[in-house]
């Protein structure tokens, strides 16, 4: 088969290239990719991959939809049968597992990152990472789905849900969760504020639903989240950490919640400890999404309520350049990628 293979590390290290096929272990099936997407964990495994357990070469890509090539005996799927992979392999047996919350499981493996990803013709996974579509469902759209909608929705509902009604900070529109966040939040009514550098995509959040933006390199965003959501926002999410974290904590009202799922800019912003005790606020952190809520999420997908945006796509012989559209930061999105 034909795969985007990691063999040394840079932007030169990637390449579409000859690889074997995956040989499914017992109780794996074969998906047939129609299509994945990137996100920045890939740029983190080409650039460092530091503190990731891996070899090279490697198949990259963390998600991945398409068609069910090979199934195993009495998993229930079917050769031909559309369906989109739960990237997470997951031992079933800890007690994270146990309790229903996969991404905490104590030997996960996930794909692109752990063992062969989703960036090739054909990838191999347990058959309970499997979840079959509608005969109707765009592949595309599924192909961008888990990490960055699994990820917002668990960000969104997990530990203490935003409600309709509720107000949420999003910091960094643009990025494949943050969209997704505000899609999702748009979603069950409520009201969305966003950040950004750029006009032009708080121009596109607005169109997307969002109550109000605030241009950081212009603005001071605490002051102007304050007003516009009249005394504090419910819940803030920020995957940006070090440089945005204080204004995130200064829009929250009393009694507030934080929910960071990342730390581009430093993972060591001012904790503002007293800020933090005398308003009562609560910070989460959140990493990917159990099955159960990929369930779910593939139920509001399937009835039309929800669809990735998707700011581009490449042919995945092509990767090299939808890596670098993402590396640049210029998109709205996901950057999807065609097999």
């Amino acid at each position: 088969m034909k795969a985007a293979v990691l063999k040394w590390r840079g932007a030169d290290g990637v390449s579409w290239r000859d690889f074997p096929d995956p040989t499914p272990a017992q109780g794996e099936s074969v998906l047939r990719v129609a299509a994945s997407s990137a996100n920045r964990v890939d740029l983190y495994m080409r650039d460092s991959g530091a503190g990731i357990t891996h070899s090279l070469p490697q198949v990259m890509g963390v998600e991945a939809a398409g068609v069910i090539a090979e199934s195993a005996p009495g998993s229930g799927l079917k050769p031909g049968m559309k369906a989109v992979l739960y990237s997470e392999v997951f031992c079933g047996n800890c007690r994270y597992c146990l309790a229903g919350d996969q991404p905490l499981c104590e030997s996960v493996k996930i794909m692109g990152e752990h063992r062969h990803g989703g960036f090739a013709e054909y990838v191999a996974m347990p058959s309970q990472c499997f979840f079959p579509l509608p005969d109707d469902s765009d592949l595309v759209a599924a192909g961008a789905l888990m990490t960055g909608h699994l990820t917002a929705w668990r960000m969104l509902f997990g530990k203490r849900a935003l409600q309709p009604g509720e107000s949420v900070l999003i910091v960094g529109i643009g990025g494949g969760v943050a969209v997704a966040c505000l899609q999702l939040a748009t979603m069950i009514g409520a009201r969305a504020f966003v950040t950004s550098s750029s006009d032009a995509k708080i121009a596109r959040a607005m169109a997307l639903g969002a109550a109000g933006g605030v241009n950081y390199t212009k603005d001071n965003v605490a002051k102007a989240i304050l007003d516009m959501s009249n005394g504090g926002v419910d819940m803030a999410i920020d995957s940006v950490g070090a440089s945005s974290w204080a204004d995130s904590l200064k829009s929250l009202r009393r009694g507030g919640r934080l929910v960071t799922c990342g730390a581009t800019s430093g993972a060591n912003p001012p904790a503002d400890l007293q800020r933090m005790f005398i308003r009562q606020l609560e910070i989460y952190g959140s990493t990917g999404g159990s099955v159960g809520e990929f369930r779910q999420l593939l139920d509001v997908f399937a009835r039309g309520l929800v669809k990735p945006e998707i700011d581009s796509q490449f042919a995945i012989a092509d990767v090299r350049s939808a890596l670098d559209r993402l590396s640049a930061g210029a998109q709205f999105g996901k950057v999807s990628l065609i097999v």
